[in-house]
């Protein structure tokens, strides 16, 4: 199979020929995940380690706990979060990051310091380790 090219500059978005080509199919599918609403927010809590449902909502502020629950359920089943159920009592169930979301921390952290430097403005509850 023969190796990717890498694109120079002038062509950007545009083919070889100077042609619009297909979005690149990998950040197409990033941002499929990563674009919605809330889920950014919900992998950088999970970032420092596991958490309950409670601790994950009182660190997303404005997220609805059915909104939360649909994310983490979408998390879990593109492999970036692991559902753990406690046994108690009380029964309680935790959220971790998965090797696979753990791997986001990179572009994560890129992106905030990203956000600092060119966006208006600082997005609450950031976690500081993502923090230029």
């Amino acid at each position: 199979m023969a190796e990717p090219r890498e694109r120079t500059q002038q062509e950007g978005a545009l083919g070889a020929a100077g042609g619009c080509s297909e979005p690149e199919t990998g950040i197409t599918r990033v941002f499929q995940v990563l674009g919605k609403r809330w889920t950014g927010l919900v992998l950088a809590a999970l970032m420092n380690g596991p958490g309950h449902f409670a601790q994950i909502r009182r660190a997303v502020p404005g997220i609805s706990e059915r909104m939360l629950s649909d994310r983490l359920t979408e998390l879990a089943s593109l492999g970036l979060v692991v559902r753990t159920v406690e046994e108690g009592p009380p029964l309680r169930v935790s959220y971790t990051l998965t090797e696979t979301g753990l791997a986001l921390r990179p572009a994560m952290a890129e992106l905030t310091r990203w956000a600092d430097e060119h966006l208006p403005g600082e997005a609450p509850n950031c976690p500081e380790e993502f923090r230029a």
